[in-house]
């Protein structure tokens, strides 16, 4: 007897192009669960600065991988794709669609196109590096890793300073550079069948819809929500706090910047973020593009190929 396929629905698009309500209307016409997909929704109490979908919106369809972890962790694209897959699991036993949605890149293509194998740590080798990168500065790193594996290295940032040292401590340890080992990966979701819709808009309306929500967001008290987690006890280094929408607010209250500063930046980030994210899932195979206006063609294009 064949076994049953296993879909999986993707959505992807830049922050503001309308992925949660989307992803809603179809979880409603697909009986669906939607599964989170966005690095900042994960963390308890970071809700108005990630424009997290409030309870009382998400119209009854559960919903995974939102407030799951406490603020003084770091949550990782490796932990995402674990979590994302077990989610996926239980709700395809319980004959439903799992929907995965949000702006994370990083995050759908570990679920995509697997993870670097785990257990390649060596804390000593990673202090010494560290300590050369006090010492001497990223660059002599970076020149070091540029000598071992220029293909990883030109991909990330000059100043990676975390994906510099790891880079060369796995090198250091397994003598194999790191985008060899990145070739031998596997996808955690290798035997199911991929559906991606991907949301865009025109720049210019999405900037305003980006702004028009960054505008929601501080009336929405993003600067009381940063004060009470200040008050309970998180720390301004806490992960979640590096977020677009909560490191100005941190300015702010510290007096560096004035608040018509902290909303200008914040609107400025974000555009730019937007930018970035549709960059990134250009380079993504298989989407197909819609306009979150055109729901009847979303609808017939993920009818057509559920198996």
């Amino acid at each position: 007897m064949e076994s049953e396929a296993k879909n999986l629905l993707l959505i992807l698009g830049p922050t503001g192009a309308g992925k949660s309500n989307t992803a809603i209307k179809l979880a409603k016409k697909f009986n669906g669960e939607i599964i989170n997909c966005d690095s900042m929704q994960v963390y308890k109490g970071f809700d108005i600065g990630t424009d997290k979908i409030p309870f009382e919106k998400r119209e009854n369809i559960p919903h995974h991988l939102l407030d799951i972890v406490s603020p003084s962790t770091q949550f990782t694209a490796a932990d995402f794709a674990k979590l994302a897959l077990k989610a996926a699991e239980s709700i395809l036993e319980k004959k439903k669609l799992p929907i995965i949605t949000g702006g994370t890149g990083l995050y759908f293509k570990a679920l995509l196109d697997g993870l670097f194998p785990e257990g390649k740590r060596d804390p000593l080798v990673r202090q010494r590096l560290q300590k050369e990168a006090q010492d001497k500065g990223i660059e002599s790193l970076r020149k070091k890793l540029m000598e071992v594996d220029p293909s990883y290295c030109k991909k990330i940032g000059k100043n990676d300073r975390i994906r510099i040292i790891r880079a060369l401590e796995v090198f250091t340890i397994t003598k194999k550079p790191l985008s060899e080992h990145f070739e031998n990966t596997i996808s955690f979701v290798k035997d199911f069948n991929i559906i991606k819709v991907g949301l865009k808009l025109e720049r210019q309306v999405l900037y305003e819809k980006i702004e028009d929500r960054i505008d929601k967001m501080f009336e929405r008290g993003i600067v009381m929500e940063v004060q009470n987690l200040l008050g309970e006890g998180v720390k301004e280094n806490s992960p979640p706090f590096r977020a677009l929408g909560y490191k100005h607010i941190l300015k702010l209250l510290n007096k560096k910047i004035s608040l018509e500063e902290a909303v200008y930046l914040t609107k400025k980030e974000t555009r730019h973020y937007a930018k970035r994210q549709m960059t990134w899932f250009r380079k993504m195979k298989g989407i197909k593009w819609f306009s979150p206006a055109d729901f009847s063609s979303i609808t017939e294009y993920v009818k057509n190929s559920i198996k």
